[in-house]
């Protein structure tokens, strides 16, 4: 894993805590450029949030790397989240991770999968047996990193995301 993402926190979404709207509204407009309208949770994202049994993480560093003292010092308002997960648990048998994405700006530094394996993680917690997901097949580098975690290919869903835009289904067995 890169080292920029062993600088940033993983931490989950706590709706009580002071930080918890600011939070939300940069994974809102992180959530609008990343994703095409229709593929986008931004307009039901706190309703996402509400469900029973989905948890929001998210990658949290350094907005700009300190001159003086510990990068891990920085404070929550000197810090940005580089990216996020959600998942789902509907039953002991299985969850679903329903969102992945990390800032352009910020990929190929080992957020991705630090944010997968911290995914997976508190679905192992909870006693899931597998985990599935989602990927657009064109998406070479999600697909990549799903595979390296273990993931493996169980159909593709013709039509997905739109005609003829298909998604790979895939699951990793706990």
């Amino acid at each position: 894993m890169a080292a920029a993402a062993t600088a940033a926190r993983i931490l989950e979404l706590d709706p009580a805590h002071p930080r918890a709207g600011r939070v939300i509204d940069d994974i809102v407009r992180m959530e609008k450029r990343i994703f095409p309208k229709h593929e986008s949770l931004a307009r039901t994202f706190h309703d996402e949030l509400k469900r029973r049994n989905t948890a929001l993480i998210y990658s949290a560093a350094a907005a700009t790397i300190p001159t003086t003292g510990d990068a891990a010092a920085a404070s929550d308002e000197e810090e940005e989240v580089v990216g996020y997960a959600m998942y789902t648990c509907a039953t002991s048998l299985c969850a679903s991770i329903t969102k992945l994405a990390v800032k352009e700006s910020r990929r190929r530094q080992g957020h991705g999968e630090a944010l997968l394996m911290a995914a997976v993680e508190g679905c192992r917690r909870r006693r899931v047996q597998r985990v599935s997901l989602h990927v657009d097949p064109a998406r070479a580098a999600a697909v990549a990193l799903y595979r390296k975690a273990g993931f493996q290919v169980d159909a593709t869903v013709v039509g997905y995301y739109a005609p003829r835009r298909d998604a790979y289904r895939m699951y990793m067995d706990l």
